[in-house]
């Protein structure tokens, strides 16, 4: 009988690892070579990414091969088995009643900026203090960097902390900021401002590449890393303690049969979990309310903004490496926050994005025809006329800042990176905070697991670290904006120029993003312009650029609470605003048989920008994670 298992070659790098889908025999075909083993790709080093997980599920299903010279098993009390020999050290496993389990000692939830760093300085650790320390990182895209999107001028304070050589080790970071402006548009000119940025000693990056680049300092440290699993599930013991995570099953069709290739999702089971799963982690959102970690120091709901953003191949007469441009004002009314971002990257290619916070009143508001519209702004037009876009995305993004980081800590492990939330807003930057949250995460877990510490550490360390003292001195600057455009600006110059940070006072956030909504009876319709295929496009178009991909034969991520909710509430009330708010038209109202409108959910589209889950005007839409590996296919973004 064949048995179909996805893994991908180690032989290749991040950059080019392809996957394979190869039969499995048992017993073993004859025509195996005389002396090898069908698992041509083992060897004496551990493997990487999938083939580590993919060798897990081969043991543990009975299928070994020829030539099984394993020197020495473990047990261990609970029933997990340490394997040596034949490929280094594997992992432990065992069958549990319905899917496999491998055992880490820590198990960490997306490999971004967060994520990678607490892996890298996991394994520093432990060779500086001779230890040893099993270290996996789970991710739901493709291949580390697929869903990674950041209009990135990137602050290398954390990465000099962390890889301090990585100018010398080809590291993805060769165009620093060159100029730095700051506009205020209206329909038909560029106002300039004072730029407050401050972005000397910063570099125009792409974060997918980045992160890929460290993806594979990670590797070579030890750490194991599995693109293609979404984690789904948290995983508890008897104690109400995290103990890890469930992977998606794959191969369910939509109507909930199990296809031909199903496969049951697997427990990564870890003595501390690492959540790093990015703004609005799915996870981290059901953990947040288990633990009441808002509660525990008072912290106010989570603001969020939605960036769309777009990368071209311009004229090289036009091309300045490192150039960089944000504006306010136009397209968006002065009502509603938001700003654009221009950054001349390397190789003629710049990233130009529209970020729109999802706080705003009007329900008939489309960030994305917004940013359509700025691109045909005179100051902005003639740079993109000539050019050739090469790549489209979203992405929804913390703005909540000092005031809403939670309590991150949990029973078994900790939330680091943006699914807590540490973006500076004023600087528009959060990697390097993200990865500095990781980096303490690290220290709180190895901690915790080597010196007999806990985790409540990383608490501690991050509120005496310049990631707390950045974000304190940040804090008033998006509250400001509550009370409109200009009333914003005004606060915002007193706070930057005058007080720096230290005001007696902290702003308060106003309603949650979902509840700002209005209802459509007091607004008028918005009437945005044609695309014209030039500059401007319709989504299909940009759709396709995102590369993103789902099978369409699995069950809809996007769940309805409430099914009824779209016809009886968000229709009739709010005139249908998911048709709007979401950038890839997951969500359509079309006719039924009687005519009448009814939502559909095009689940096949979706960017993984969680929108949806936030803005929706009664919390009707839960954004669950689809089968690993589905979604968008990242490169330059």
């Amino acid at each position: 009988m064949h048995r179909f298992l996805s893994i991908y070659s180690k032989s290749t790098s991040l950059k080019n690892r392809k996957q394979l889908h190869l039969p499995f025999l048992s017993p073993l075909s004859s025509a195996t070579p005389k002396g090898q083993s069908c698992f041509h790709y083992f060897n004496p080093n551990p493997p990487s990414l999938g083939t580590r997980l993919a060798f897990d599920r081969v043991f543990s299903s009975g299928y070994f091969p020829n030539r099984v010279n394993l020197r020495e098993r473990e047990r261990y009390g609970n029933g997990f088995l340490r394997w040596k020999g034949f490929v280094g050290e594997i992992r432990s496993y065992s069958c549990e009643t319905d899917r496999e389990s491998i055992e880490y000692d820590v198990v960490i939830v997306g490999a971004g900026p967060a994520g990678l760093s607490a892996a890298i300085r996991l394994k520093q650790l432990c060779q500086e203090k001779n230890a040893d320390l099993s270290v996996c990182v789970v991710e739901k895209g493709a291949e580390v960097g697929a869903h990674i999107l950041s209009g990135n001028v990137f602050e290398p304070r954390a990465l000099n902390e962390l890889l301090p050589q990585w100018k010398d080790e080809e590291a993805p970071i060769n165009v620093p900021v060159s100029s730095d402006k700051f506009l205020f548009l209206t329909k038909d000119h560029a106002i300039s401002l004072p730029c407050p940025f401050d972005n000397e000693g910063n570099y125009v990056i792409s974060l997918s590449q980045l992160v890929r680049w460290m993806g594979a300092k990670a590797e070579e440290l030890g750490v194991e890393i599995y693109p293609g699993f979404a984690a789904s599930e948290i995983l508890y013991d008897e104690d109400n303690k995290v103990v890890g995570i469930g992977t998606n099953d794959m191969g369910v069709a939509k109507d909930g049969s199990k296809k031909e290739n199903f496969q049951r999702g697997v427990a990564l089971k870890g003595r501390i979990t690492l959540l790093a799963e990015g703004c609005r982690g799915s996870l981290s959102q059901k953990l947040m309310k288990e633990y009441k970690l808002r509660e525990k120091v008072q912290a106010q709901h989570q603001t969020y903004a939605l960036g769309i953003k777009e990368v071209w191949e311009i004229d090289e007469n036009k091309h300045k490496p490192g150039a960089v441009l944000h504006t306010l004002g136009w397209p968006l009314d002065s009502k509603t926050y938001g700003g654009s971002f221009l950054y001349h990257m390397k190789d003629r290619q710049i990233s130009i994005g529209l970020v729109v916070a999802l706080n705003y009143h009007n329900p008939f508001l489309n960030p994305y025809e917004e940013f359509q519209k700025l691109k045909h702004h005179p100051s902005i037009k003639p740079l993109l006329e000539g050019g050739t876009v090469l790549q489209y995305g979203a992405r929804t993004l913390n703005e909540g800042g000092f005031q809403s980081v939670p309590y991150p800590v949990f029973p078994g492990g900790a939330i680091i990176g943006c699914s807590a939330g540490f973006l500076n807003v004023p600087k528009i930057k959060g990697t390097h905070t993200a990865m500095k949250s990781g980096m303490l995460a690290a220290e709180a877990t190895f901690g915790t697991l080597h010196e007999g510490s806990n985790m409540e550490a990383y608490w501690d360390a991050l509120r005496n670290s310049w990631v707390w003292e950045e974000l304190h001195r940040a804090r008033n600057y998006r509250p400001a904006f509550e009370y409109g455009l200009f009333p914003g600006l005004a606060v915002s110059a007193l706070e930057h120029y005058v007080l720096k940070g230290k005001s007696p006072f902290t702003l308060k956030h106003g309603k949650p993003d979902h509840e700002a909504t209005n209802v459509a009876k007091l607004h008028s319709p918005i009437e945005y312009p044609k695309p014209d295929g030039v500059l401007s496009f319709d989504v299909p178009t940009s759709l396709h650029r995102s590369n993103t991909n789902h099978n369409h034969d699995q069950p809809a991520h996007l769940r309805l609470r409430d099914p009824d909710i779209p016809e009886t509430v968000n229709l009739p009330e709010y005139a249908g605003p998911e048709s709007r708010y979401c950038p890839a038209r997951v969500y359509e109202y079309i006719p039924d048989e009687k005519n009448q409108l009814k939502l559909q959910i095009n689940a096949q589209n979706c960017l993984h920008c969680k929108a949806c889950d936030i803005k929706d005007p009664k919390q009707n839409i839960e954004w669950t994670v689809p089968e690993g590996g589905g979604g968008p296919g990242y490169s330059v973004m």
